[in-house]
């Protein structure tokens, strides 16, 4: 059976722009899928047409068992969603805000003054929750807008860069939430700039590039494609780097790099700890100093560079392909 997210060879095309090229998802129920790519891969797309902001137009997607095509207004009752921008009411306080999305849910009066209540305490916004929501700070604002996606407890949640804008210790704060939520059941599809909060948050990770899955897989198993651990070497002399690589060469699962303007050696290995304490007592026997050594697992960002050809980009989705889905929405919505 699919999961509570299923996606099978959705397209979107934007005039020439070719934003979601067939793309296929499938996100268990209570777990975390992390949608990672660059710039204008179309991560914000796919989003935009699994909560129904955006038809594809061709393909098919079901969420939380309902057809996102054939039945939308049942989907966006059993999902919440959090966009790449604050949409509160800045004209209403923070309380304010949050009762009338939980009236908008048809909750009653009571029921979603309770809700506020208790996400106010929550998001550490109690003592703003009677302050116009213009008066906030961007961070607060973020805050706000997470707890309104989170007033009726849906089974499925999209995030869409959730913690951008937000200080590190509101970040950790709010990866503290999402896991209680997936704790409690919560299907969540996370994309993120922050290459450590899907290796942090997320049970399976797939890497978008130009509106393609391109790799999928835990963040274990991603990291094992780029070649598994490393010894990095840098040595004190520039004239031991040969001598140096000559040692490197003979405990190595790959080519040596040499990186002469650091006087950094690279080399893949297998074997951790152990293996690294022998190359240092090679290379003590040998009579090479060294300044630094250490023994490096892969990162995600070495993954962003090895399947995409440079590493994540550290700004907001600006690329054409969702610049033109953004366009695309404000246009529906007038």
């Amino acid at each position: 059976m699919p999961g509570a997210i299923y996606a099978e060879g959705l397209v979107k095309t934007f005039g020439d722009v070719r934003a979601l090229d067939g793309v296929d998802l499938d996100v268990p129920e209570g777990t975390v899928l992390g949608l990672l790519g660059p710039n204008g891969a179309g991560k914000t797309t796919a989003v935009r047409c699994l909560t129904t902001l955006l038809r594809p137009d061709s393909g098919k997607a079901v969420v939380a068992g309902l057809d996102v095509l054939g039945q939308p207004n049942e989907v966006r009752r059993s999902i919440g969603l959090s966009g790449q921008f604050a949409a509160v009411d800045e004209y209403l306080t923070g309380r304010e805000n949050l009762q009338m999305v939980g009236q908008l849910y048809q909750m009653r009066g009571r029921a979603a003054k309770a809700r506020a209540a208790e996400l106010l305490d929550q998001f550490h916004l109690a003592d703003a929750a009677d302050r116009p929501t213009k008066t906030y700070s961007g961070g607060m604002r973020r805050r706000l807008d997470l707890a309104a996606a989170l007033v009726v407890c849906p089974p499925v949640m999209f995030m869409d860069e959730p913690t951008t804008g937000l200080d590190p210790r509101n970040r950790q704060e709010l990866w503290g939430v999402i896991k209680q939520l997936v704790a409690g059941g919560t299907t969540l599809l996370l994309t993120t700039q922050y290459l450590e909060e899907a290796d942090h948050l997320a049970h399976d990770i797939a890497v978008v590039d130009h509106g393609r899955v391109i790799a999928r897989g835990t963040s274990d198993q991603l990291k094992a494609r780029t070649g598994g651990e490393r010894v990095e070497v840098v040595v004190h002399e520039r004239d031991h780097m040969g001598e140096a690589a000559e040692v490197l060469a003979g405990f190595g699962k790959g080519s040596t790099t040499v990186e002469e303007h650091t006087r950094k050696l690279t080399v893949p290995v297998t074997g951790g700890a152990k293996l690294l304490a022998e190359v240092i007592r090679e290379l003590d026997v040998r009579g090479i100093e060294i300044d630094d050594i250490g023994l490096r697992r892969p990162t995600l960002d070495d993954v962003f560079l090895s399947l995409t050809g440079h590493v994540a980009e550290t700004k907001g989705e600006d690329g054409p392909a969702d610049d033109a889905g953004h366009e695309q929405e404000k246009e529906a919505t007038k």
